[in-house]
């Protein structure tokens, strides 16, 4: 069963209550199994536009990543980061040979 992956580029207003909602998320992502792959650091855009942050969270398979952001947990830290940040957010499902 091919993984899903949430792959997120955001333009953080408040950083403070950012924090918050990092906190706030780890629930979520322990309980659908999510694994950060990447959290921000350094990069660099070679084409198009993006946002100064990147993320990629790696869980066990697509229905997980879909069911994380729909769970209680997730849209409880999503009201925190709601009004602080901007950006794209897509659930992908991951290639399987």
């Amino acid at each position: 069963m091919a993984k899903g992956y949430w792959i997120a580029q955001v333009t953080v207003t408040d950083p403070e209550t950012y924090e918050e909602y990092k906190a706030a998320n780890a629930m979520a992502f322990a309980k659908f199994g999510g694994r950060f792959v990447m959290r921000g650091g350094a990069q660099v855009t070679k084409e198009g536009s993006t946002h100064p942050r990147s993320v990629v969270i790696e869980f066990p398979n697509y229905e997980a990543a879909l069911a994380c952001y729909d769970s209680p947990e997730y849209q409880t830290a999503l009201a925190i980061r709601q009004g602080i940040s901007q950006g794209n957010l897509v659930i992908i499902e991951g290639y399987e040979d």
